[in-house]
């Protein structure tokens, strides 16, 4: 708690030193550039405007308004990004959630790291970023991929020295866009993972995507047997693959459990096969054990 309030009262001293700053910032070279260009001051937030180039659209109101709870006990802790524009006005290039979050519990200002960035570099910071980010859904990692190549001209070699990541992976993102739309929203819904996604890659046919799509909601295919059910179409001579699916236990079978661990004294399993029929499986631990339940069954 004292960390941050440290680095707010800091960068108070050197918002003193933006006010005095009148002339326009757009490089380092400029007058006054390094009183605030690499530093972290406090700036007002009605002086910062959003991102135009942010590629995220839709943010968790719940997780804000936790943020914004640990805001108010214990202060921004890790400042914002932002660029300096015209004036005394700045553009947000990192920190969104801390943006929204400060703004939501009625703060007035907010510490932030100043730099200097022109509209490609944004967009470049801004998408880089959101690539970082660990909730993202697929599709829309791709989507940042994909811009980085339309709009920024980077190549995958480029984008893998940029993000981090290793060329085959920004690839394997890649071709997920050649999916189908509907597919597309299944995976951005959280309807099939990323490895489904990746199987059906591997079927030109449209239709024929869609159609494995729905065998995949309507049996709750795994990425295992997806990954066989592609094989199989792509081969005909291979049998397709016998998908085995858990039958639901009856009612008088779920209540009944608890009586027989309490009367072993063990969690009881029970595998069963469908038509009133299966097996009960009692552990035994030991020879003291296993004894002691022969004795309750005698």
């Amino acid at each position: 708690m004292a960390k941050a309030v440290k680095k707010q009262a800091l960068g108070r001293g050197l918002s003193a030193l933006l006010k005095e700053t009148k002339s326009d910032i757009s490089s380092a070279s400029d007058k006054n550039a390094d009183v605030i260009v690499g530093n972290i001051l406090e700036i007002d937030l009605d002086k910062i405007e959003m991102n135009p180039f942010q590629p995220r659209t839709h943010f968790n109101e719940e997780a804000i308004e936790e943020l914004a709870s640990s805001i108010r006990e214990l202060g921004v802790i890790q400042p914002i990004t932002v660029r300096k524009l015209k004036g005394n006005q700045f553009q947000l290039v990192s920190g969104e959630r801390r943006f929204r979050a400060s703004k939501l519990i009625g703060l007035e200002t907010i510490p932030a790291y100043i730099r200097i960035a022109n509209d490609q570099e944004m967009l470049e910071m801004a998408l880089v970023e959101n690539i970082q980010r660990k909730d993202l859904d697929p599709i829309e990692v791709a989507l940042s991929y994909q811009r980085m190549i339309d709009e920024i001209k980077l190549t995958q070699e480029e984008m893998s020295q940029r993000v981090g990541k290793k060329r085959s992976t920004i690839s394997n993102y890649l071709r997920l866009l050649k999916l189908d739309p509907i597919i597309q929203t299944g995976m951005r819904d959280g309807f099939l993972s990323m490895g489904h996604g990746r199987a059906l890659i591997n079927i030109e046919d449209t239709n024929e995507q869609l159609h494995i799509y729905e065998k995949i909601l309507e049996e709750k295919l795994s990425v295992r047997q997806t990954e066989q059910l592609v094989k199989s179409l792509k081969n005909p001579e291979t049998e397709e693959p016998k998908i085995k699916t858990e039958k639901a236990t009856p009612t008088y079978i779920s209540e009944g459990l608890k009586t027989f661990s309490e009367f072993f004294g063990h969690k009881i399993d029970i595998k069963y096969s469908g038509n009133n029929k299966g097996k009960i499986m009692v552990p035994f631990h030991s020879e003291e054990d296993f004894n002691r339940i022969k004795k309750l069954l005698q």
